[in-house]
């Protein structure tokens, strides 16, 4: 069954940036829901229902005493929120399609998805790893961690959210990665995760990396999840992200990428994550997030 006959999406907002170093990603959901993404999905032909917001409490938010996580708390917190809303919807028959927010909204995404399919598969669409640990990471925002949390890495309580539910690392690819810390590259190298940096891109191709990347995630799983942060896209296209690092996708590779899952009929799934208003030009890169979401969810010209 293709995407564009599944009846129904989701849309689930989680306008917070308590995983980043820079403010403004809380802004991204609204951002993205102003660009026009209902409409764009309804006339591909979906029943689009908006589920609302998931708000993260700043005034509570803090550093627990002993860990190096900021604001771990309060992502805790929504996180959990977050797992039981994807799970619900996906029980529901609605395909979850989670606004960010930065990218610490994978862990509840993720592993609601996770709920309902033990056996997911993941395309991991951005600039860094996010693979860090407390012990690893030189900046302690925990949105540079959260394919470390949901392999079962790091702190308990991010760890737990999924209960003893976790993502398998031979069903993980990343494609997109420009910008990895030292203790990235270890951690990839040791799990033995497949990894499409910008060098494979343009040695390859983005079709030939594409047919790879959705033979780890789709071949033997229960379908296949897409987490997309903007920033694995060039700058040139989405400048309001915050932390841009130049010589990215371009944008018809990007949408080409896309457009590959898309016709796999094997996507579940997805979350579009670290757009942020704040740094960005005339709402530019909100208005590439929902032309990306008509690329992945089933658009075409003819």
């Amino acid at each position: 069954m293709s995407v564009k006959e599944k009846s129904k999406i989701a849309i689930i907002g989680v306008p917070v940036d308590l995983g980043a170093g820079t403010r403004g990603t809380n802004l991204g959901p609204e951002a993205i829901r102003i660009a026009g993404i209902v409409k764009r999905l309804e006339a591909i032909g979906y029943e689009v229902e908006d589920r609302g917001d998931i708000f993260a409490d700043r005034k509570a938010s803090k550093t627990i005493e002993g860990s190096n996580l900021k604001n771990l708390n309060e992502v805790l917190r929504i996180n959990r929120l977050l797992c039981k809303e994807v799970s619900t919807v996906m029980e529901e028959g609605m395909i979850p399609v989670v606004l960010g927010g930065d990218h610490s909204i994978a862990i509840g995404t993720i592993f609601g998805v996770l709920q309902q399919k033990k056996n997911l598969g993941v395309i991991w669409f951005d600039a860094h790893g996010d693979i860090n640990t407390s012990e690893t990471s030189p900046s302690g925002n925990i949105h540079g961690m959260p394919v470390a949390v949901l392999t079962g890495m790091g702190h308990e309580d991010l760890t737990s959210i999924g209960g003893n539910v976790f993502l398998k690392r031979e069903n993980l690819v990343y494609v997109g990665c420009r910008d990895l810390d030292e203790g990235e590259r270890k951690a990839m190298k040791e799990q033995g995760i497949k990894v499409f940096t910008m060098y494979e891109i343009d040695d390859m191709g983005i079709k030939k990396v594409m047919e790879e990347a959705i033979k780890i995630a789709g071949e033997g799983t229960d379908g296949i999840h897409v987490s997309f942060d903007l920033d694995a896209v060039d700058p040139e296209v989405a400048p309001g992200t915050g932390t841009k690092v130049p010589g990215g996708m371009g944008y018809r590779e990007t949408h080409h990428a896309l457009e590959m899952i898309a016709m796999s009929n094997k996507l579940v799934s997805v979350e579009f994550v670290e757009v942020n208003p704040l740094l960005d030009k005339q709402n530019t890169t909100a208005e590439a997030t929902v032309a990306l979401a008509g690329s992945l969810l089933g658009e075409w010209l003819i």
